[in-house]
């Protein structure tokens, strides 16, 4: 847990996107009758949900260059998806939708079958352990759901779907590119009646292109989806991930300078391995003609484990020596935890009246970590017990927090007249959170906390369907998000002068209130989505890198702007779309009033189109533009710093189908831009850094459907 506070400060970082991309044969638009779950937690039409939401459908996945679900979100979701080493897997991807900067991944709720897999600490979502072949399609929706998912959903919310479909499905698709990068992915579906059985599994390695970037991760998911007849069904499924990657330190320096594939030779051979493994079970009875009740439950057990060979790289034994009687950092830190998660819910509908949803969340989450030094350092603590930086006996840290859940929700629809359709809801969620730390430095020993806290969430809303194909709607929404169980620490000096993890206490939730209106229009052969909106945050949760504390803002922040995506079959052969974000992310009052919120560019924009040359052959590509944005430096200083330069990004790829086999080359980055989606200031020496992204790379893939 101490090592998760190490890389808090650069690995809650939000990156990148907007899309140019080229989509293939099967031009998929999601039409107005899509049926949605993420609207509501029931399956209901697109058309009946007043917010913005987006469809990635299966076609538009398979007929992409992408190969993770990171650049699926980014490429066709059009999302901002970053990560620190940019490998090609992906796999410290996080994503920021509502422009929340460094605390972006903690305010955007992941969703696999309406369940919730976001971790409670402040890592990324482990997006090894859903083979992207066994997406259904994903759900995005734009702007706060904390009414339906509690906490976290105030950026948005990314929903994606395995259970659709009873089309069989039997292919093995590989790429192979750039540094030694080979991706493979396998699904298995069939139905037989009633019953569909679906394995799918992936594996996936890279040298990197930087040093100490290398990676591999592995993966499999076994569910099986039983129809019981009249609209009943029930679901399970168990997944297992393994991840190992290496961590390479930042470039010093602005943006741009230096030499990117520098790093520094005490990062040689450092590595995080992670084991995931749960499962997932959903039920859907049809009480009678008019009461649904829906439950799902979920277990998720993580262990990860970070090894740091050159932890003693400054330490030094020499008594004249300055460092002497300070320990190395940890080498060896261990993190495991638990989730279990169970979220029974009743669908009533009454003539006259509408639509009454009514639902209970409980989820309960332990995590428990220690920090193991080498024989050096433990030498160095043991002998420096009375001097003052060290106390206790103690060779080792361990810190431990569980979270306790409870939370209830209603939902409100009611239908005024043929075109107007009213919805509100309310939400309760009470969070009980409990901590315990000792560290080798800590003066007063163990150090335990619990607090108990609440948090509200409403939403009011008017959606009108005008005319088939076209509708607006306006809403009011609330919501919330609970600190993570790392954000209880920060970094900062002790009372005897020595800087380390320090508690600095169980912060409060914080909330935000927003202001939407917008619609859908179907023109011509065109789809258009758009809407503005206007958001006020109190009490925001942020880590200043400055003094090394997080804490609760006292101040109001505001975000406010226009969203906007357009997908057209121009022809039988082209399909072109675009869409962006503009928006002010800014402190309202305070001493910094009017100050930008750090890592959060004004300006997304991106173009996507494909062309089918012929039956088989077709070419495609995603251009992506990123303004600039602040270097992540805390309030108090980081508008007097450079910003680090908006880039252009694009890939182009083409295709050969031929029967059941598909050939595609896929060059990334092709203008080779040279860029970065993090930097940030260090709170030692107050130099700037940043973490370059990948240049320009070339994959071949090969896939094979037996069917």
């Amino acid at each position: 847990m101490k090592q998760q506070l190490k890389q808090k400060r650069i690995a809650l970082v939000c990156g990148t996107l907007f899309t140019l991309y080229l989509t293939p044969a099967v031009f998929a638009q999601s039409n107005q009758n899509t049926v949605i779950v993420t609207g509501s937690r029931f399956e209901e039409n697109l058309n009946e949900v007043p917010a913005n939401v987006n469809i990635i459908t299966r076609e538009e996945i398979e007929n992409s260059s992408s190969n993770t679900i990171p650049q699926v979100l980014s490429q066709i979701g059009g999302l901002r998806v970053s990560g620190l080493n940019s490998s090609a897997l992906n796999l410290d991807a996080s994503v920021d939708i509502g422009g929340f900067g460094p605390t972006g991944n903690s305010t955007t709720a992941v969703l696999v079958d309406g369940i919730r897999i976001n971790p409670i600490d402040s890592g990324n979502v482990d997006w090894s352990t859903i083979p992207i072949d066994s997406i259904e399609r994903i759900e995005i929706l734009q702007g706060g759901a904390s009414v339906q998912y509690g906490n976290g959903a105030v950026g948005g919310v990314i929903n994606i779907i395995t259970n659709g479909g009873k089309k069989n499905i039997n292919q093995v698709s590989a790429s192979y590119g750039t540094w030694g990068t080979s991706i493979n992915n396998a699904i298995f579906r069939n139905t037989v009646e009633k019953t569909t059985y679906q394995l799918s599994a992936n594996t996936s390695n890279t040298n990197g292109w930087r040093p100490n970037t290398a990676a591999n991760a592995y993966s499999v998911d076994a569910k099986i989806s039983q129809d019981l007849g009249g609209g009943d069904r029930v679901f399970v499924d168990g997944y297992y991930g393994y991840t190992n990657s290496q961590l390479a330190s930042p470039v010093v320096g602005l943006v741009g300078s230096g030499n990117p594939l520098s790093v520094r030779p005490q990062n040689a051979g450092n590595n995080l391995t992670t084991n995931n493994s749960g499962f997932r079970q959903g039920l859907t009875k049809n009480l009678n003609e008019n009461y649904v009740f829906e439950v799902d439950t979920s277990y998720n057990n993580k262990t990860s484990f970070y090894y740091t060979p050159q932890a003693d790289y400054f330490v030094s034994l020499d008594p004249n020596d300055y460092s002497y009687g300070y320990a190395g950092s940890a080498m060896n830190s261990k993190l495991q935890g638990w989730q279990l998660a169970i979220s029974p819910r009743v669908k009533a509908n009454f003539a006259g009246i509408g639509t009454t949803i009514i639902g209970y969340d409980f989820s309960k989450a332990n995590q428990a970590g220690s920090n193991a030094y080498s024989p050096l350092s433990q030498g160095i603590i043991l002998a420096n017990q009375a001097s003052g930086y060290y106390y206790n006996n103690l060779t080792h840290d361990s810190q431990n927090a569980s979270q306790v859940n409870n939370s209830v929700y209603v939902i409100q629809k009611i239908p005024l007249g043929k075109v107007f359709e009213a919805s509100g809801g309310f939400r309760r969620q009470v969070q009980q959170a409990s901590t315990t730390n000792t560290s080798i430095s800590a003066a007063n020993g163990t150090v335990n906390n619990s607090q108990q806290f609440a948090a509200n969430a409403g939403d009011l809303a008017l959606n009108a369907n005008y005319l088939p194909g076209q509708r607006v709607y306006v809403k009011w929404n609330q919501s919330f998000r609970f600190p993570n169980i790392d954000e209880y620490w920060g970094f900062g000096y002790n009372p005897d002068g020595a800087y380390e993890a320090v508690f600095n206490g169980i912060l409060h939730p914080q909330t935000t209130q927003t202001y939407e209106m917008g619609g859908s229009w179907s023109v011509w052969k065109s789809k258009i989505t758009s809407s503005i909106f206007k958001s006020m945050t109190l009490n925001e949760i942020s880590y200043n890198p400055s003094t090394g504390y997080n804490y609760n803002s006292i101040y109001q922040t505001n975000r406010g702007g226009i969203l906007f995506d357009i997908s057209s079959n121009i022809s039988p052969s082209l399909f072109i779309a675009a869409g962006g974000k503009y928006q002010k992310s800014y402190y309202a009052n305070g001493p910094y009033s009017g100050n930008t919120i750090p890592i959060v560019p004004d300006t997304l924009l991106n173009a996507r189109a494909n062309y089918l040359i012929t039956s088989n052959w077709s070419v495609g590509g995603v251009v992506n533009y990123v303004a600039n944005q602040h270097y992540d430096t805390g309030p108090n200083n980081y508008s007097a710093a450079p910003t680090m330069p908006a880039y252009v990004i694009g890939d182009i790829f083409t295709s050969y189908k031929f029967k059941g086999i598909e050939g595609r080359l896929t060059v990334k980055n092709v203008g080779n831009a040279q860029y970065s989606s993090y930097g940030g200031v260090s709170s030692f020496s107050g130099t700037h850094f940043y973490y370059p992204s990948e240049p320009r790379s070339v994959f071949a893939s090969l896939k094979y459907n037996f069917n």
